[in-house]
């Protein structure tokens, strides 16, 4: 039995008692007022520890609990005991809820939750930053106001919807988002966003680089296949046929023998597996051999210059830096017009490092193209380039080469007055192998 039922009939069974010890004593009036009196001490005893049972509920706080007696003792003790272990849940939930929003603030992805009227109610740090929100100024803002795209509204409504939406965000420029829709509890939702710009942005160039490659090898092909064919349905060859098509066909095999060697060039460079080698490299020498390579291609066309300001080495790998320099060179030889000057350069510049420079007198590159020689297969004019035997892949060679290098590439143009292309290598790259540099200047005839 509940020891309040107990305490409780205890202390009838004691009321009852002592008006019965009474009963002989003073009467049966005596008696029985006795017991109603008792009755009602008891009763005003429950009534008081009501009243205070009501105001402590008003503000119900551990250490401010009612002193009592008798049975309520036992209920305002069971009070306290519920008090705290409420109190314990509470701290445990505010606990969890703050990792939560923690676990929210440090998430790579933005997170936005809305009510069912798509008010919102939190979102975190990379979600402000991806639809430009606020999280203090736009709680209870619908977020179909805030985030104006059609799309993203129409799906927000979509029940089940679990596919991603890419968006591109009209406050981030460039910023591409994909956006997942999950619903949960009643009506609420939690809003995904993550940022694929990067993601995009390679799988274009995968399919520009396709569709690149495609395109420049299609046309010697089509130069191969189309006299190859033609060969194929004479009933008695030409010789004059074969005499002119021959050396046109070797012409377009060894285009595409540039191209695949160029590709396979660049594939290593950007392996991560293919680290690069540190040796001695001497680039006095390389660039002396530059300048022979310069005039022979050149053909007396041009007024070739080499000024070594420098003796200092390298380190680095010498193949690379001899691919990356002839780059260099063979560009200002095949874009500068007869009669222009092609200058080669190696000198020490002010912090400690040098600088390979190739200047050249050509056509000049448009300042809006710039920023993008380097990319894989960007032309300034598609069919000079050609014309001129160039694959595209040369300066993203010369890019990934000197960046492998630590070393940096700086280019000034201007349209119509040349170019100057310069390797600047950092003075922890340096091998001095002379006290002092004997400067040398050699020219063509």
């Amino acid at each position: 039995m509940n020891t309040i039922w107990l305490q409780a009939a205890w202390r009838l069974a004691a009321a009852a008692g002592l008006s019965l010890l009474v009963w002989p004593i003073a009467g049966d009036m005596a008696a029985l007022s006795l017991f109603a009196a008792l009755l009602l001490i008891m009763l005003l005893q429950h009534l008081r520890h009501l009243a205070q049972l009501s105001t402590w509920l008003a503000d119900p706080r551990p250490e401010a609990l009612p002193e009592s007696s008798g049975p309520w003792e036992d209920v305002f003790a069971a009070f306290y005991h519920l008090l705290r272990r409420q109190r314990r849940s509470e701290s445990r939930l505010s606990a969890t809820l703050q990792d939560f929003r923690q676990a929210g603030m440090a998430m790579p992805d933005g997170l936005v939750i809305v009510d069912g009227a798509n008010q919102i109610e939190w979102c975190n740090p990379k979600a402000e930053l991806h639809f430009g929100l606020d999280a203090a100024r736009d709680a209870g803002q619908l977020v179909t106001h805030l985030v104006r795209q059609p799309q993203f509204a129409e799906v927000l409504d979509v029940e089940g919807y679990a596919e991603p939406l890419t968006l591109r965000s009209a406050r981030g420029g460039d910023l591409i988002l994909s956006v997942l829709i999950v619903p949960y509890e009643a009506n609420r939702k939690l809003i995904i966003s993550r940022d694929v710009t990067d993601r995009e942005r390679v799988e274009t160039m995968r399919r520009d680089f396709v569709a690149n490659v495609s395109h420049e090898l299609r046309t010697p092909l089509t130069v191969i296949g189309g006299f190859l064919e033609t060969i194929s349905d004479m009933e008695t060859p030409n010789p004059e046929l074969i005499r002119r098509s021959v050396p046109m066909m070797s012409e377009q095999a060894k285009r595409m023998q540039s191209l695949v060697e160029d590709l396979l060039t660049l594939s290593r460079l950007e392996s991560a597996g293919y680290p690069a080698r540190e040796e001695p490299v001497n680039v006095p020498d390389i660039a002396r051999g530059l300048y022979h390579d310069a005039l022979a291609l050149s053909a007396g066309r041009h007024k070739v210059t080499l000024l070594l300001e420098s003796a200092a080495w390298v380190s680095g790998a010498e193949d690379e830096l001899r691919s990356a320099f002839g780059n260099l060179v063979s560009n200002a030889i095949r874009y500068t017009p007869d009669g222009g000057e092609v200058r080669l350069s190696w000198k020490a510049d002010a912090d400690g490092g040098a600088v390979f420079a190739v200047r050249d007198t050509g056509i000049g590159i448009e300042p809006q193209h710039l920023p993008r020689l380097t990319e894989r297969f960007y032309r300034v004019d598609r069919g000079r380039s050609r014309e001129t035997g160039g694959t595209g892949l040369g300066l993203a060679i010369v890019k990934h080469v000197v960046n492998r290098h630590a070393a940096k590439l700086e280019v000034t143009s201007e349209t119509g007055r040349g170019s100057c292309f310069s390797v600047v290598f950092p003075a922890t790259r340096m091998i001095v192998r002379s006290p002092v540099a004997v400067p040398a200047e050699l020219r063509s005839a």
